[in-house]
């Protein structure tokens, strides 16, 4: 089995939200929310083996582990590193990048896991360093259409509820795959 979810991480992410890099309050306020959700998607999937985190459940064919590597790479690495951050090495990669919903057979479920975790420290570094007004680098009209979001802050509250509702679809997914529940209110 895959441990999805390591102890230090909390620690990891307030680390990177105490370091060198002033923090706007508001845009450390939404790190942290989105630091929790990010947190719901790694635990909902801590105990599954590599076959249940690459099994599709549901008939559009994702596993838990294409929804991971999408919200590495579509998610995390796209809107703050290429829309964010205006990274001319990032925005020239997508075009090449492929479905990140897919993951092939031979892809380390480990390294998808840890790509993820990786991906969102990059990106709270970024974050970091700015204040929630700040402009937005880059905009991917050609798939995006007109500009909706502006600013740092409405790039992460996008991202927030991206993460939320993907968090919301492993947690379907867990529950057909074993019957394990995120969050069970009695």
């Amino acid at each position: 089995m895959l441990t999805a979810v390591h102890t230090n991480e909390r620690d990891e992410a307030a680390g990177v939200l105490s370091g060198a890099a002033p923090v706007d309050a508001e845009v450390g306020v939404l790190l942290g929310v989105l630091d929790g959700q990010r947190r719901h998607v790694r635990g909902i999937l801590d105990g599954l083996d590599v076959e249940a985190l690459r099994r599709p459940v549901l008939p559009s064919g994702w596993s838990c582990l294409g929804l991971v590597r999408h919200l590495a790479l579509d998610v995390e690495r796209f809107w703050f590193q290429a829309v964010f951050a205006g990274d001319a090495e990032v925005i020239a990669s997508l075009a090449g990048m492929g479905d990140a919903w897919q993951v092939g057979e031979g892809a380390d479920a480990g390294a998808v896991l840890e790509r993820y975790r990786v991906e969102a420290r990059i990106a709270d570094r970024l974050a970091a360093g700015g204040v929630a007004d700040a402009p937005l680098a880059w905009w991917p009209g050609h798939f995006e259409g007109e500009q909706h979001l502006h600013t740092l802050r409405d790039l992460l509250l996008h991202v927030i509820t991206e993460t939320a509702c993907h968090a919301g679809h492993l947690d379907a997914a867990r529950e057909l795959i074993d019957g394990r529940r995120w969050l069970v209110l009695t």
